[in-house]
Parts: C-alpha cells; sequence; structure tokens
C-alpha cells in the first residue's frame, strides 16, 4: 500500500518513550499502560486485520545483514564491564537524565513523581542521583536539594562548562519567588537561592559565559544575573520574548500595554541592549514576533493597519535592516525558518489551503534574497516537516516531498538546497515485483511523531559521511512496509541495507563504533547490537538475564565515548515498576589505539572514473579527509580530530543557484524567469543603497568557494545609487500605500520640477510614469505572509547557541512550528 495524506497509523512503538533536550538531557517517560503491561494486566490484542479490512505492515524488499557471533572471550570482556543500576522505590513516571561537562564522565538522573507533595520542603518528592563514572553507578545526593520537587518541563539546564541549574516546582501562591539550586562543579555541590520572581520559561544562558543567565517571570518582567544566579536585576516590564545575539547583544520584544493583546495586535516593540541591560536600543515598532539564527536578526511588521504583516532582516545585530524580498504569499499561508547559518536560511512557505505540502526557498547571504529551492516540499497536518540537516558532510540536506500523485518521495542536496534529487537504491536491496522506480525513501519527522519510527535519520560531524536512517525501498514512503535500517559511508549518495525491522541506534567512538537496539512489539529487550565497520557486519550481545521494558539509548553527546546506557523498567516484590538502567563499556573490548595505518584518504563526493579536474568538486571546493578504515578496529579515542583538506574548484552552473524572480526549469538545471517577473531590472533598497541588479538568472550559493569558471561568463552588473536608509533605532516612516517610496534625489529632483512651473509638465510627466513602472515592480515583489514567533535556542537546557559556529547536530535540525502554532 503506498503511503498517501492519509496514513496508518500503525503503532510499532510499544512500551516507554523517550524525548531529546538539547543533545545533553533526555527524558525518559513511563505510561500508565506500561505499568498495567507490567503488572499483566493487557492481554495481547487478537489480529482482526483480515477481517476490519486493515493491513498489517509488511517486510521490504530482502537483504542480507551480516551477523558475526560473539567469542567467548569478547562476551566475559562485555560480561566484566557491563554495570546494571537499578533505582529501588522510585516509582515516577519519568527520569531525565543529564550529562553534565564534556569528558567529566558526570550523569545525574533525576527521579519525580508525577505531581509534588504539600510542602516542596518536606522531602520525597523528588531523588537526585550523580555517576562520575559515565553512568556505571549511582550515588543518592538528594539530600543536597532537600528532596525537593523539580520541574519536568525544563527543571534540569545545563549550561558551558560544568555549571547545572535545577528549577523547583513550588506554588506561585504565597511564595514571593521560585527557587532554583545552581552548581559549578557539576553537580558535586548545589547552592539554594531563592528568586525574587516565579520563571515563565528554562532560564537561559549566554553561550560563552555561564555567569550570564538571563530569566523571564510570569508576569512579563526580564531578569538578568551576571553572577550565576546569586543576584538578579530586572531589567524591563512587560516582556514577551527574548533571545541573546552575537557578543552580549539581547534582544527582546515588550508591550507598552497588555502582552498577550499586543501580539495579537502587533503592537510589540523590538529592543536591543548592547551592555547588560544598561541602556536600550529600539530597533522597531509594531512587531507581531522576532527571531534570530545564524548571524541574522528577523521579525515581522505591520506596516499599515490595511496591509499584511511584512518581515525585516538584518545581518548587523539591528544597526540596520531590509525587507525581504519572496516571491508573492496571500494571507492564508504560513512560513517556516528550517536551517539558518551565519551565510543562509532555509525558509518554507506553505501554499494556500490544506495542501500539506508547500515551497522551500533558500536566501542570500544578506538573508533578504530568497530564491526557489523545492516545490511540494511535504509539511503535514500537524506541522512537521521532515527536513534534515545531513552533519557528518558539508552542504548535505534531506527532506521529503509530495508529489502530484499524493505520494510522498525523499529527496536529497549535497549543494545546500541548490538542486535536490532521489536517493539511490540500496546496493543490497532488489525491489519485488514493478515499480516504476526502485529508490530509497527516508521516515523523518513525521513519521516518528505517528510512532512509525522511533528515531530519525543521525549523524555527527565527527563520524564523516556517516549516516543511519529508517527508511523504505520502492516507488515512494510506504505505510504498509517495516521500516528498516540503513546505512550511508559517502553522506548520502550511497546506501545499503543493515537492519531488519526499527531500531533505536547511537554513533560512539567518533564513528568507529555504532550500537543498536531492536524495538520488539512486547517492548521487553535483553539484547544490543554493535559493529564496528559502519554497520557491514553487527555481533550481538545479552546484556541482561532479566529482560525489562525498553525506554531509551543514552549515550555521551559528541559521539566521543565507548559506552552507553540502555533504560528501562521491570517490576518489583511488590509488582511496582523500578527504573533500571544497564551501561556497557566497550573500551574495554576494543582496547587498540588507532595508528595511521588504520585511516584512509577519502575524497568527499568522487566518483569512480570522474574527472580528475572536478571529481569530488562540490560547493566550489574538493575536500579530502583523514578517517577510519572500515576494516580497522581500534579506538579513535577522544582527541581524535577531522583532518581535511581543501583546494578551490572551477565554477560550473552548480555552484549557482537561481536568483530572486527565476526558478530551475523542470528538465534542464537552467535557471528560467518566473511568469510574474517580466522586467529583467530588479530595483531594491539594501541597507542603504539603490541596487539596480541586472540578472542573468544565477547567483553563487553562500560559502561556496569556486573560482573563475562559470560565473566569469554571467553578463550581470549592479549599478549603486543612493536612497532612504532604514537604521536604528526607530521605524521606518509610515505610509499609506503598500509601496515603498525612498527619498531619493530623484524625487527631490520632482518637486523642483513641480514648483518650476508648467514649462516643465513634459518631464514631470515622464518622472511620474518612471515610479509607476516602479511601483508595478515593486508590487509584484512584495511578500504577503504571516510570521512565527521563532526563538531559536536550545530551549530544553536553556543555553543560547553561539550562532556563528552552530551545527545541528544528531542529524536533525531546529525546525520552529508554523505561525499557525505560535512558539511560547
Amino acid at each position: 500500500m503506498i503511503w498517501t495524506l492519509v496514513i496508518l497509523h500503525v503503532l510499532l512503538l510499544l512500551g516507554a518513550e523517550s524525548s531529546s533536550r538539547g543533545g545533553r538531557t533526555v527524558t525518559f517517560r513511563r505510561t500508565q499502560q506500561d505499568v498495567s503491561r507490567l503488572q499483566g494486566r493487557v492481554r495481547t490484542r487478537r489480529d482482526t486485520s483480515s477481517s476490519s479490512g486493515s493491513t498489517r505492515p509488511v517486510h521490504g524488499p530482502s537483504f542480507t545483514s551480516c551477523r558475526t557471533p560473539l567469542t567467548p572471550v569478547e562476551h566475559k570482556v562485555l560480561d566484566d564491564n557491563t554495570h546494571e543500576t537499578g533505582f529501588n522505590g522510585d516509582d515516577g513516571s519519568y527520569v531525565i537524565l543529564t550529562w553534565v561537562g564534556d569528558g567529566t564522565g558526570v550523569v545525574l538522573v533525576l527521579s519525580t513523581f508525577s505531581a509534588p507533595i504539600d510542602s516542596f520542603t518536606e522531602g520525597g518528592s523528588s531523588r537526585l542521583y550523580r555517576s562520575t563514572d559515565y553512568a556505571k553507578s549511582f550515588h543518592d545526593i538528594s539530600h543536597q536539594i532537600n528532596n525537593t520537587f523539580i520541574r519536568e518541563e525544563f527543571g534540569v539546564s545545563v549550561g558551558p562548562g560544568s555549571s547545572v541549574i535545577l528549577t523547583a516546582d513550588i506554588p506561585v501562591v504565597n511564595h514571593p519567588g521560585g527557587i532554583i539550586f545552581t552548581s559549578t562543579d557539576a553537580g558535586a555541590t548545589f547552592k539554594f537561592t531563592q528568586l525574587p520572581f516565579h520563571l515563565a520559561q528554562p532560564i537561559t544562558y549566554h553561550f560563552l559565559n555561564p555567569d550570564y543567565l538571563v530569566g523571564l517571570s510570569i508576569d512579563g518582567g526580564l531578569w538578568l544575573s551576571l553572577d550565576f544566579g546569586a543576584q538578579w536585576r530586572k531589567v524591563h516590564d512587560g516582556v514577551n520574548s527574548f533571545s541573546w545575539g552575537a557578543g552580549v547583544n539581547l534582544f527582546f520584544a515588550y508591550s507598552r500595554t497588555d502582552a498577550v493583546e499586543a501580539e495579537e495586535r502587533g503592537d510589540l516593540v523590538l529592543k536591543r541592549t548592547k551592555d547588560l541591560g544598561r541602556t536600550f536600543t529600539v530597533i522597531h515598532e509594531d512587531i507581531y514576533s522576532f527571531g534570530y539564527i545564524g548571524a541574522f536578526l528577523f521579525f515581522s511588521v505591520m506596516e499599515d493597519p490595511r496591509s499584511p504583516r511584512v518581515m525585516y532582516f538584518s545581518s548587523d545585530q539591528g544597526e540596520t535592516f531590509s525587507r525581504a524580498l519572496l516571491p508573492s504569499a496571500s494571507t492564508e499561508q504560513f512560513y517556516s525558518i528550517l536551517d539558518g547559518d551565519t551565510d543562509m536560511l532555509f525558509l518554507h512557505v506553505d501554499n494556500p489551503g490544506d495542501t500539506f505540502f508547500g515551497t522551500m526557498y533558500t536566501s542570500d547571504d544578506r538573508g533578504i534574497l530568497f530564491s526557489k529551492s523545492l516545490e511540494r516540499h511535504l509539511f503535514d497536518g500537524q506541522r512537521k516537516s521532515d527536513f534534515t540537516n545531513i552533519t557528518s558532510l558539508r552542504g548535505v540536506y534531506l527532506t521529503n516531498k509530495l508529489d502530484t500523485d499524493g505520494r510522498i518521495r525523499s529527496v536529497i542536496s549535497f549543494n545546500r538546497g541548490g538542486t535536490w534529487r532521489p536517493l539511490n537504491q540500496p546496493e543490497n536491496v532488489e525491489c519485488e515485483g514493478p515499480v516504476k522506480s526502485c529508490k530509497l525513501h527516508i521516515h523523518g519527522e513525521h513519521s516518528r511523531n505517528i510512532r512509525i519510527v522511533p528515531m530519525l535519520a543521525l549523524s555527527e560531524p565527527r563520524a564523516v559521511g556517516l549516516v543511519i536512517a529508517h527508511g523504505t525501498v520502492g516507488d515512494s514512503l510506504s505505510s504498509s512496509q517495516h521500516p528498516d535500517v540503513f546505512v550511508s559511508s559517502d553522506g548520502g549518495y550511497n546506501w545499503r541495507g543493515t537492519l531488519r525491522g526499527p531500531h533505536h541506534y547511537s554513533i560512539l567512538d567518533s564513528g568507529g563504533l555504532i550500537v543498536a537496539v531492536e524495538v520488539r512489539r512486547d517492548g521487553q529487550v535483553k539484547t544490543i547490537k554493535f559493529s564496528t565497520d559502519e554497520g557491514q557486519c553487527w555481533k550481538s550481545y545479552n546484556f541482561t538475564v532479566q529482560p525489562f521494558f525498553f525506554a531509551g539509548l543514552a549515550s555521551e553527546p559528541g559521539t566521543k565515548a565507548m559506552n552507553v546506557s540502555v533504560w528501562g523498567f521491570r517490576p518489583e516484590a511488590d509488582g511496582q515498576p523500578m527504573w533500571v538502567a544497564v551501561t556497557i563499556d566497550f573500551q574495554s573490548l576494543i582496547t587498540r589505539e588507532c595508528n595511521d595505518g588504520d585511516y584512509e584518504e577519502w575524497l568527499a563526493h568522487a566518483t569512480d572514473g570522474g574527472d580528475p579536474r572536478t571529481n569530488g568538486c562540490l560547493l566550489g571546493l574538493k575536500e579530502t579527509y583523514r578517517r577510519l578504515k572500515k576494516q580497522s578496529v581500534c579506538r579513535n579515542g577522544r582527541g581524535f580530530v577531522v583532518s581535511k583538506k581543501q583546494s578551490p574548484c572551477l565554477c560550473t552552473r552548480e555552484d549557482y543557484s537561481c536568483d530572486y524572480g527565476f526558478h530551475r526549469h523542470v528538465n534542464t538545471s537552467e535557471c528560467v524567469r518566473q511568469q510574474n517577473q517580466a522586467n529583467k531590472t530588479l530595483e531594491l533598497c539594501l541597507n542603504g543603497e539603490e541596487d539596480e541588479l541586472l540578472t542573468s538568472g544565477y547567483r553563487k550559493v553562500p560559502s561556496d568557494g569556486c573560482e573563475g569558471g562559470f560565473g566569469s561568463q554571467l553578463a550581470g552588473q549592479t549599478v549603486i545609487r543612493p536612497c532612504g536608509v532604514k537604521p536604528s533605532p526607530g521605524p521606518p516612516a509610515r505610509s499609506s500605500s503598500p509601496v515603498t517610496h525612498f527619498d531619493t534625489p530623484r524625487e527631490r529632483l520632482v518637486l523642483i520640477l513641480v514648483c518650476a512651473g508648467a514649462g516643465l509638465i513634459v518631464l514631470v510627466a515622464i518622472v511620474s510614469a518612471i515610479f509607476a513602472v516602479r511601483r508595478v515592480v515593486n508590487g509584484h515583489r512584495s511578500p504577503v505572509y504571516r510570521f512565527s514567533n521563532l526563538r531559536i535556542q536550545d530551549e530544553e537546557n536553556g543555553v543560547t547557541r553561539d550562532l556563528e559556529s552552530a551545527a545541528s547536530s544528531n542529524g536533525t535540525a531546529y525546525q520552529p512550528e508554523s505561525d499557525e502554532d505560535l512558539i511560547e
């Protein structure tokens, strides 16, 4: 059965659920159904699929997965280095697991009941455990926080270095403020702090200085601490949202009246402080919301009560800003920022109506000119996109599209959205029966949301070229097939089937080790699989005699470690569930350190038999990596550093995307003009300069390093003329017209000619005609859309990312909700 928009909700994932919090914190949950099943009160449901007409998933095309048995010596080594911990008496519905610091071995585990007791100081509602040996053993340190009930949604925040903040969950009534416990020594000791306010969201760290903290109170107060929470100072009232920028720039939107109503009316004011709350600068008034990602500050504005909202971008911390130039969009459409860095943004604009797809655009390096990247980009009714940044190779992105036949198909881009193409058929899989096209299709966020797969595609910057993902093979993504696990060693060019059925998986030792746990229908596990050759062959190890109900797989972020913890629960003597953690240390099994002979030189993006002058050229560069050979069984170690050599290539058409007003032809790689862009000259006002852009339809992809070649053949030129600048502070002048007017020398000349008398009427008419043409051109290019309330930060840990160097980890890109459901 083909998977269309009406998707079967096939619940393959039975048992507890886990959710990642910014990479360093993960929450494992246990539902009442899990407890009932554990106590034997849930009977197995009889299969009625044949009578009901529904279809149970079947296995897709077969493939052979290499299995190698453990030797007795290997089995004994793993037995001696497997550590099980039972958290007796902790019958709470969830546990929160957090890694503190880099290479410290410190893991904090918070076990908490679902609701606080009457008095948070009497103890018994929360238990805190600490491990200093990578979760091999734990010590109860609950007394350090007096067993205070810690919030579930943002109770644990880990910052730079070894800083930790625990936020208590206490009643607002009869308490002047909240309570936090702070630690600067990775949880060895905690300091009690009474806050002068109640938190509305997680405390946010500065990405470089852990002493700088920002908190937002439930009454809209913006509070700042410069000494890691010991003292707090209110810097502003009526704040709706905030975000760190570059350096110590802090942006926030506030209301002069009621914050909720102001957001609905678009009456918020965007401010910036560059000196930690001493002075403020108004950037713009009448905004709906704002966000900060990469090097870009962006905000939406209603310039006129009769006009839709428009969006402005700034790449200089709000000193100047320009209106984003997007192809026309109706007021029914929404958009979502998919990803971004210092060079460009990926933006999704939804199609009108409930179509569940839209168009993806990419920006120039100023975040102003947007060009079409992919049509019919899937964005389902639950506001989920499958867009994924493959972080193990530069410039690679993966997503799904909804084709005109109603089928979902996967596409991949190796040049930052410049071109997209289907994934290749896995080398060890053959399609069965007649199919139009035998390709690999990857399950994404939508599939995980409805519990068809347990994990998204996984990649890590330290594991060069390695990608692990769930998928199906055929003409399109199918819900009638069990998802299998596929692996790529070259960044997504070539794939092979590696594990049958859904699994949880993790990358260890910078890609030198992969571990996986199979998702079983009964929910119980006792076996872990591992591979030392990027998934070509697997060994299995039974890590416990008594199986337990699986909750999640956890390993230290960054892929440096060689141990992994399997979490779950089993019944105690009284029948109540007990949380269990089993940690397996593979470092004792793989003891040899890698030497020079274990590595190879690998030219990324290269093909066999390619032209030596261009083979491996992508985004204008050839990149040769030093990486581990698949047959080498050794340890990369914590000190492993990715090594690569770069050299520039001659520019080709692949180094260019289509310019504003152009799109790539369906059957060719040429950029052709959009039908609504009849005039070749586009006049733009950017950063105080009017650019008369004579474009040939191509612009170089941001961060592309090519030289000469195709680019030198383009006949584009730019004529610079002064125009009205929009500096900060203060909003731009209002206009009753939807067209932006500029106070240019031409306008002043018109005014002089009109005042001179009737003798210059003819010249005035000519100038007026010119303005009329500009009005038409601007009307065609003016975007009409709504704007999301986007806050690009590590929400769970409360750390604002170093946005000038951040990359999505674990193969997942941050995807804010659309503006139909504003992020709080």
